[in-house]
């Protein structure tokens, strides 16, 4: 059994990576790119915006997730890890009126945050009170590892929602189990959840407007699985969140995944013919589908050519 079912599992997810795409399989102008914190701490100028402005308009990026946190410890997010925010805000609403930018938050919760804690998770939602305060669209959460189940998560989700006052609220997930027992069986290897179940994935999705599936670090030795992989996430994401609700598939935008099969197996250009793939699969277009590139400052020029001829522009 122990070499059948990945065996199985292994031909499910590269016969999944074959066919061609159907030709309105693409972007419908509802991606997002993650940004890292020289945005927000002073490190990058107005001319690095002017840069980024003249690429971001030539594609379907609708969102930004910057980063300005991380949370303490304690749910406290002090203004000195975002001293820039405000004239960024500024700047960036001069540039690209039309993409909207949520403030990426988060922090580690495997022995650092407790959102098991009622008084932490609400100095979690006071900061963010105060992130609002500054201007932002949006929030966009990022707690690592949050367990398949996680009741307190979807509280801080709820009581988040108030605070956002109609803007954006959206969260990076986990990948959602692929196959029966997946979850459970990594999860002994790993000590923590790497999968959602798609019930505990589908609550979450009704308590946002939008969600980016962290589709990357799969761990997957080759191009055809990887690519498989992403298939699967796509469609099974396709069948679990409305319509009205926004469907991110996480594009790896960087090269330092730490193991040299990976970086060889995942690419822009992978996942984004995997998205083709799901939503030509899902037999319909779908509006509020597509790539959250991560991240802008370890882009490549061939990661963005490859969003361009992959989902841009196929």
């Amino acid at each position: 059994m122990l070499l059948v079912l990945p065996g199985v599992a292994a031909a499910t997810l590269t016969l999944q990576f074959t066919g061609t795409p159907a030709p309105w399989a693409k972007t419908t102008g509802h991606d997002a790119l993650w940004l890292g914190h020289a945005w927000v701490d002073g490190r990058k100028n107005a001319a690095d915006l002017q840069e980024l402005a003249a690429r971001l308009r030539k594609t379907g990026i609708k969102d930004v997730y910057v980063h300005s946190g991380p949370f303490e410890y304690d749910g406290t997010l002090p203004a000195a890890r975002h001293p820039a925010a405000e004239d960024f805000l500024k700047r960036w609403r001069a540039e690209l009126p039309k993409v909207r930018v949520s403030a990426w938050l988060g922090q580690k919760v495997d022995g650092g945050l407790d959102l098991d804690d009622p008084a932490t998770r609400q100095r979690v939602l006071d900061s963010v009170s105060g992130v609002m305060r500054l201007g932002f669209d949006g929030v966009h959460y990022n707690f690592e590892p949050i367990g398949s189940g996680d009741t307190e998560f979807l509280d801080l989700l709820t009581r988040t929602r108030p605070i956002v006052r109609g803007g954006l609220l959206s969260t990076s997930t986990p990948q959602i189990e692929p196959f029966p027992l997946t979850r459970p069986a990594v999860r002994a290897v790993i000590g923590h959840d790497k999968y959602w179940s798609p019930e505990y994935f589908k609550e979450v999705a009704a308590l946002t407007d939008q969600v980016a599936i962290m589709t990357y670090d799969s761990g997957l030795p080759s191009e055809l699985l990887y690519g498989g992989h992403v298939v699967r996430q796509g469609g099974l994401a396709l069948e679990l969140v409305p319509p009205e609700k926004t469907v991110l598939v996480g594009a790896p935008a960087y090269h330092d995944h730490n193991v040299p099969w990976v970086d060889a197996a995942e690419s822009v250009a992978t996942a984004a013919e995997g998205a083709r793939l799901a939503l030509t699969a899902y037999g319909k277009p779908r509006e509020r589908f597509g790539l959250a590139l991560y991240v802008d400052f370890a882009a490549t020029a061939e990661d963005w050519a490859e969003y361009e001829r992959f989902w841009s522009r196929p």
